[in-house]
């Protein structure tokens, strides 16, 4: 247990339009936790959100570490932590799939529980109830996951492609956060065959366009029928940002995660900042930030 424990975990985005809790991929800016044992739980946090991210009493990295050791019947020893975080929260960025991980890494370094890579996928995953945003932050590029149960054991299945073309993000984020169960409360029960069979076909097209590189395709394969006309309501940045897609350079258009952040792939060499210009243009009067980002890595756990 001595020692100083470093982490790195990558910003997600999640669902990518139709790849609703099995596609994610990860981003270039990260949430960064150093950890050692300590006479008492303490956090020193930096960067956005830092005030949030120190709290002790409140940090899902903690209360995270803590209940997985619990669970094994393994006392936590106490930990001081720095952390600077790079990912905003509520924003549909996977920064809580960061904080799961690096709880669950911490229990496993610290309760020397000596897992690896998958189990920590899965245990982060099983916490999350969905495996898209977890699978993207520990392995990295563009991933497509899956949660099985059979009685009592549930499975984690993950593969991380590396994409053909390393396509430019842009983030939109507006002015207020939104939480997961509240987007997720606003979706229906059930969904009409012709909604799901056109999810099933966009989903398909989009992992295919990233394998290959065919940005032509992502226009069509980033279109929606199963969370995004349910979830615009409370993402209002979503309807107003659509119409860019497949137009002047902008690839794709999604909502990141559950929202209310919007992802634009843009095509590989545009200029960003041509791409902010258009976007505030049509967004004139809407508070928002715009954030550049690339595909990324995996955690370093």
């Amino acid at each position: 247990m001595s020692g100083t424990v470093r982490l790195r975990l990558p910003a997600t985005s999640a669902n990518l339009g139709p790849g609703f809790d099995a596609l994610g991929l990860a981003m270039d800016f990260h949430l960064y936790v150093e950890a050692a044992v300590s006479g008492k739980f303490a956090i020193e946090a930096t960067g956005r959100n830092a005030q949030v991210c120190g709290d002790v009493e409140d940090s899902l990295i903690l209360s995270t570490y803590q209940e997985v050791l619990g669970q094994q019947g393994i006392s936590a020893p106490s930990l001081a932590l720095k952390v600077r975080n790079e990912i905003p929260l509520g924003m549909g960025c996977g920064s809580s799939a960061a904080a799961l991980v690096a709880g669950v890494a911490l229990a496993s370094h610290f309760g020397k529980l000596g897992w690896n890579r998958h189990e920590i996928l899965t245990e982060a995953s099983l916490r999350e109830g969905h495996p898209d945003n977890v699978a993207a932050c520990v392995m990295g590029g563009l991933t497509v996951s899956a949660m099985s149960t059979d009685g009592s054991l549930t499975t984690v299945s993950a593969v991380s492609l590396a994409p053909a073309t390393q396509w430019p993000l842009l983030l939109v984020m507006p002015g207020a956060s939104l939480s997961t169960s509240k987007a997720r409360g606003l979706l229906p029960e059930s969904y009409s065959r012709a909604d799901t069979v056109a999810n099933i076909q966009a989903a398909s097209l989009l992992t295919a366009a990233f394998a290959t590189g065919r940005g032509e395709l992502l226009a069509l394969a980033m279109r929606d029928r199963v969370h995004q006309p349910y979830r615009s309501e409370a993402c209002a940045l979503l309807p107003l940002l659509l119409p860019l897609a497949g137009t002047e350079g902008v690839l794709g258009v999604a909502l990141s995660g559950a929202g209310p952040s919007v992802l634009l792939v843009l095509e590989d060499g545009m200029d960003l900042a041509v791409a902010e210009a258009r976007v505030l243009k049509l967004l004139d009067g809407n508070e928002v930030e715009l954030f550049r980002s690339r595909m990324g890595g995996g955690a370093t756990l």
